[in-house]
């Protein structure tokens, strides 16, 4: 996808009663240029904040209303207090992540990474998981609005 500004186009028709006439409203919405480097790089900034061991600083890379579905627990996490507990206890095995395989698609303000990672821990220990990162640019910065990482399955 080329980082080309496009114009959005966003049209509301408010019809009232049985009213036969509508009324258009339009927004423009500029798009964010960027790049695919810009976009891997949001990987590279998540990963450093793990090796902070700062929960808050990496809870920092979310938007406000996100979600993670997260490797190592079973429970969606909604709120930053919610994203700061997993992190807490994550960031304990003290892990350092490495992409193995990923696709990217980028949008007009939105981008989607995905693919597979291994996390190796300070104990030397590993695991292997898929991932799908989605950020959006809030006109300021490249925030995470939905994080899923799970388990590879056992070999077929």
């Amino acid at each position: 996808m080329n980082s080309v500004m496009k114009p959005v186009l966003i049209l509301t028709v408010a019809i009232a009663g049985l009213a036969t006439s509508s009324t258009v409203f339009a927004r423009t919405e500029e798009c964010h240029p960027t790049t695919e480097k810009e976009i891997t790089a949001l990987f590279d900034r998540w990963n450093a904040s793990l090796q902070t061991g700062d929960p808050k600083k990496v809870v920092a890379n979310y938007a406000e209303h996100s979600i993670l579905l997260p490797t190592l627990s079973n429970q969606p996490r909604l709120t930053p207090e919610e994203k700061e507990d997993y992190f807490e206890h994550f960031l304990q095995k003290k892990p350092v992540g490495k992409i193995e395989f990923r696709d990217l698609e980028i949008d007009c303000n939105t981008a989607v990474d995905a693919g597979l990672y291994t996390f190796t821990f300070g104990d030397g220990t590993q695991a292997k998981a898929r991932y799908t990162f989605t950020y959006h640019w809030n006109g300021k910065q490249w925030l995470i609005t939905s994080h899923h990482s799970s388990l590879l399955p056992e070999k077929e």
